[in-house]
């Protein structure tokens, strides 16, 4: 078995083959700026103007109303103005999906642009109008450009790549991702863009991603997967391989292809209530929603949280921090590349859990730590470890590879709709953490640790179980190792399962 699965890699052991061609490396580029590039940007951006935006907001309501504004008012309007992009981001992933349908992965993603312009213009525009509603509304916008781009960019990268660079391509989401992050703390300091006089600005330079994807996408071809499978194109698919993979080496992947398409038999793509009730997907979906509430539960939030009080502690001056906090996401950005370097030759099981294992390791420390910050002089350093450590495992294992799997576990008519799912649960997380987060730290403190500990390690344990290691296999073969869970020991539902792969070809 080792020997016949070998074969395929030892026959394309050219150079060529184990590295993506320039035109898949660019077209991941092209799909990253205008993708996950955008959430992680304006996630990080909207930290450094928190004061000045809080100064615009009693300036414009005085002006407007001829009174202070009341404090418990400004802590509500800025609540607002943070948690709408969540909300926006689910709305975003409920039609991301539906958008990847009808207009095709490159389509959806290039349309989706003409949100994030607008939403760049609201906030631009909303300090010299004096309209706080403005920047509401723009926020709301990229909340929804951030979603839709969460939800498709994985869905095109997945389709595109050849199964043995699968995974380090697929990673390009959590790169791009983490690149944003960084990307929105560097522009958010002092010296750039961290001035008051320059927070509109800072806002809505989100446009300049948007322009750039919608200067260089066009050149690239539409997922060859949606083309054969969803459009009956064959001929736009072959060419499209071609672009990708090489007028020799493209064969294969189109093979590929058709035993999918031919498994399908015209089935069309599916609908997330569809999915709900289909049996053959019962425990792929189930992992998906358990993964993606896990990955955002797991307690990074609390690490972002704790990590000015630790730098604090450890003898960092106040102004100097926000050069400290760049060093999380520069090492958030390194681990999201060693781990697409990895993730084809260690496989995507080992990863995951093994960073759900760490970080429960790390909750432990940290709960320790920051027990006893004060007794001892060295105690705020351990802590700042951890911090750093805790991110690099989250980077290694659910940050990068949740997104990724979603796209594994699926097949064509099924993939659309759990991304939508998916993005649908993990924006109500990132939401109802974003709320109840506060309150969990007040009660517990640094015993909040203990929470995610429990988390990460019933996390671990659960993919330890249920899921199958993914790499360099087929999106068939890997539906095939979740049908023991979904149908069980069925005898009539396994023959019949059986016999429809095998007149499948599989």
């Amino acid at each position: 078995m080792l020997r016949m699965e070998s074969q395929p890699l030892l026959r394309g052991s050219s150079a060529r083959s184990k590295l993506p061609s320039w035109t898949l490396f660019l077209a991941v580029c092209a799909v990253g700026i205008g993708g996950t590039f955008q959430y992680g940007y304006n996630v990080s951006i909207i930290n450094a103007p928190t004061q000045h935006i809080h100064r615009f907001l009693n300036e414009t309501w005085t002006n407007r109303y001829h009174k202070a504004l009341n404090p418990d008012l400004l802590t509500f309007l800025w609540s607002v103005i943070a948690s709408v992009f969540s909300l926006g981001g689910l709305c975003g992933a409920v039609v991301g999906g539906s958008m990847a349908i009808r207009l095709g992965r490159k389509g959806a993603l290039l349309m989706n642009n003409i949100i994030a312009m607008l939403a760049s213009i609201l906030m631009g525009i909303s300090f010299p109008t004096g309209l706080f509603e403005l920047l509401i509304a723009g926020r709301f916008l990229i909340g929804i450009n951030s979603g839709v781009g969460i939800c498709v960019q994985p869905l095109y990268l997945g389709e595109v790549a050849p199964k043995h660079l699968r995974g380090g391509m697929a990673m390009g989401s959590s790169i791009f991702l983490t690149g944003g992050i960084l990307m929105g703390q560097i522009i958010g300091l002092r010296e750039l863009l961290g001035e008051e006089m320059y927070w509109p600005l800072l806002l809505s330079s989100s446009c300049l991603p948007a322009f750039a994807q919608l200067l260089f996408l066009p050149w690239f071809p539409e997922s060859p997967r949606y083309l054969l499978i969803d459009r009956g194109d064959e001929l736009s698919c072959v060419k499209a391989l071609k672009r990708f993979h090489g007028s020799s080496e493209y064969g294969r992947e189109m093979e590929d292809i058709q035993r999918e398409s031919f498994a399908l038999d015209g089935v069309k793509a599916k609908k997330p209530w569809q999915l709900l009730t289909d049996r053959a997907v019962r425990w792929q979906l189930i992992t998906v929603i358990v993964m993606t509430m896990g990955q955002q539960l797991s307690g990074i939030n609390a690490i972002y949280f704790y990590a000015t009080y630790v730098f604090e502690q450890a003898g960092i001056s106040a102004e100097q921090i926000p050069y400290v906090t760049l060093g999380t996401g520069a090492c958030e950005c390194l681990t999201a590349l060693t781990c697409g370097l990895l993730i084809d030759y260690v496989g995507r099981r080992y990863l995951i859990i093994g960073g759900y294992l760490l970080m429960t390791l790390w909750s432990i420390v940290l709960t320790f730590s920051l027990t006893y910050q004060e007794l001892y002089p060295w105690v705020p350093y351990v802590s700042m470890t951890s911090i750093f450590a805790f991110i690099l495992s989250f980077g290694l294992g659910p940050g990068g590879i949740t997104n990724i799997l979603i796209a594994e576990l699926f097949i064509q008519s099924s993939r659309a709709a759990a991304y939508m799912i998916g993005g649908t649960i993990s924006w109500i997380s990132f939401f109802t953490i974003g709320m109840l987060f506060p309150f969990i730290v007040n009660r517990l403190k640094q015993y909040c640790f203990l929470v995610f500990l429990l988390e990460c390690s019933s996390m671990a344990a659960f993919l330890f179980f249920v899921i199958p290691e993914t790499k360099n296999k087929s999106f068939l073969a890997i539906k095939k190792e979740f049908h023991k869970l979904n149908f069980g020991r069925n005898k009539k539902e396994t023959e019949l399962y059986e016999r429809r792969q095998l007149h499948d070809g599989f």
